[in-house]
């Protein structure tokens, strides 16, 4: 068998004929008259983080807007980590346009609640005030508004508020599991449905892992950040100007790092060979006491700084690339979910807000991420070494920091290959599910998206990072830094196109309908609460709370 396992790595790498059948005789199939439809039936949808700030540019430290509802139960404005870093959550659709579309009018609602505040342009944020002024996110006096409250004390505690204060795109993607069902009939699989549905999801996420690289190549857009963002600490950046620091050739400097990083999450290793062993390996760290948290306690003079001393405090307190999803019960825990009805979709975490584009990410970048993840969920996908995996963190961090840089080169199989050649190779196997969805559509959008990345692939001053580097060049010097002022311009650019759009009045009504219940639905929870709080956090840490999940 660990020959037979060479074999299949070896095959992946290389890119073989026998790995190209893998993929070709998926696709044949799903491609199929009969099938076709099939592929048309998978959802995907956006969640945008994005900092709100004073017309200055400064954080804004004002409470979040009530007439954008309650950031506890509304479902498509929330908060994330602060108060002040809104969360806009699109419902799954069908079509990549459609996300977009909606990504649009949730932005353009926004904008008409906001006053003359903005919406921060970057992934990196700006200058941040002292770390005690950064507010935590309020959700209210219920129990499950005050646990989400405690989880994010413990995040403060554990990695500082400047790292939370870092904003991204996530990217949920499911295929139809009548589609998977197919495969699994054609395949002569064994295991159940569920089973088989959660193995294939799992090896999209190997083969992510090994190719997610590319991604930060094409959409990478943080090259530099705001000097005081690392606050003293050691980082290894070029000085741009007095306000920016960088890195000559980054791509990414969130997903460095010198972005999201703790040192105790390097214990937390999950294994990718099957969903039951990624569950072992995070209820385990749920349940770890770590040393340095235990020296802190869960409470201080009686109030909680965080909800457990354990490794990690919950499973999303686990920072991932990439995660399988299952929607939970209430009061169910992720694993919980994925354990008793396995994987429904996978959530794409590395992708860099997009500077250029006001709602931070674009339609030809949505339907790129749709045709990769095709590609991953498709192809032969073998399990991976340890030298395999170390090879695709050192291919990432390479990407991240360097990935510009003329004639780099990564690892694959532990042969050297340039990122172009390998981009180029990936890029045409990446084409054959980007057809597949054309000829599901009856156009050439996915056609049009692969064109504009083979351009970025063959001249790099057409990437996002390189392009921000060029904008901040004639602003160099500027009193705060270049970095503060080509963001802060962005914002203010965007504000005004999106304020400008027409917004139809049966969609406001929809979002102000949809602020009116929630704030209603949050108002009910905190008026029926019973109990005790501290009894509420062990019931939910145990997994027997009926109540929604943080």
């Amino acid at each position: 068998m660990e020959n037979q396992n060479r074999q299949h790595e070896h095959t992946a790498h290389t890119g073989s004929h026998a790995a190209h059948e893998t993929l070709d005789r998926r696709l044949a199939l799903i491609m199929q008259p009969d099938h076709l439809a099939l592929l048309g039936e998978g959802l995907s949808g956006i969640e945008r983080e994005t900092l709100r700030v004073e017309g200055n540019g400064a954080l804004a430290l004002t409470p979040h807007p009530p007439a954008l509802g309650s950031a506890l139960t509304n479902e498509e404005i929330t908060t994330d980590y602060s108060e002040s870093l809104l969360e806009f959550i699109t419902p799954p659709q069908r079509d990549a346009a459609d996300v977009i579309a909606r990504l649009d009018e949730i932005h353009q609602f926004a904008y008409r609640k906001l006053g003359g505040q903005l919406l921060w342009s970057d992934s990196m944020p700006p200058a941040l005030p002292p770390e005690a002024v950064i507010p935590i996110a309020d959700y209210g006096t219920s129990h499950i508004g005050k646990l989400k409250h405690v989880y994010r004390r413990g995040l403060a505690l554990r990695y500082g508020k400047p790292m939370q204060c870092i904003a991204g795109i996530h990217y949920n993607f499911s295929l139809a599991e009548p589609l998977w069902a197919l495969l699994r009939e054609r395949e002569g699989a064994t295991e159940s449905a569920r089973d088989y549905q959660s193995a294939r999801y799992v090896a999209l996420i190997r083969n992510f892992r090994r190719y997610s690289w590319l991604l930060m190549y094409l959409f990478g857009a943080s090259p530099v950040l705001h000097a005081e963002f690392l606050r003293g600490r050691a980082h290894g950046l070029d000085a741009f100007d007095d306000g920016t620091l960088g890195l000559p050739y980054a791509t990414s400097l969130r997903m460095s790092d010198l972005g999201y990083q703790n040192s105790a999450q390097s214990e937390v290793s999950p294994c990718y060979d099957c969903l039951p062993s990624y569950i072992d390996a995070l209820t385990q760290a749920v349940s770890q006491p770590h040393p340095a948290y235990e020296a802190l306690g869960t409470q201080r003079d009686g109030e909680w700084i965080q909800l457990s001393t354990n490794l990690l405090q919950i499973e999303n307190e686990f920072y991932a690339t990439i995660r399988p999803k299952r929607v939970t019960y209430s009061g169910e825990r992720p694993v919980q979910a994925l354990a008793r009805r396995g994987v429904q979709y996978v959530e794409v975490r590395c992708i860099d807000i997009d500077p250029f584009q006001p709602v931070g990410i674009d339609v030809d970048t949505a339907r790129f991420i749709d045709a990769f993840l095709l590609f991953c969920a498709l192809d032969d996908s073998p399990s991976c070494s340890e030298a395999e995996n170390r090879e695709n963190r050192d291919n990432f961090a390479h990407v991240v920091k360097e990935g510009r840089k003329p004639g780099l080169v990564l690892h694959r199989g532990g042969e050297a290959i340039t990122l172009v050649d390998w981009a180029e190779a990936l890029l045409d196997r990446i084409d054959r599910a980007a057809a597949a969805f054309d000829a599901q559509r009856g156009a050439a959008h996915y056609a049009h998206t692969m064109s504009l990345q083979r351009a970025r692939v063959r001249d790099v001053s057409l990437t996002p990072s390189a392009r921000v580097m060029d904008a901040l060049e004639p602003l160099r010097g500027t009193p705060g830094g270049a970095f503060q002022a080509f963001a802060l311009a962005q914002s203010q650019r965007h504000a005004q196109t999106l304020r400008d759009m027409p917004l139809d009045a049966g969609v406001v009504a929809h979002f102000e309908t949809l602020a009116r219940k929630s704030l209603d639905a949050q108002a009910e929870l905190e008026r029926t609460q019973v109990g005790d709080f501290n009894a509420f956090v062990a019931d939910y840490l145990a997994g027997t709370l009926g109540a929604a999940s943080a």
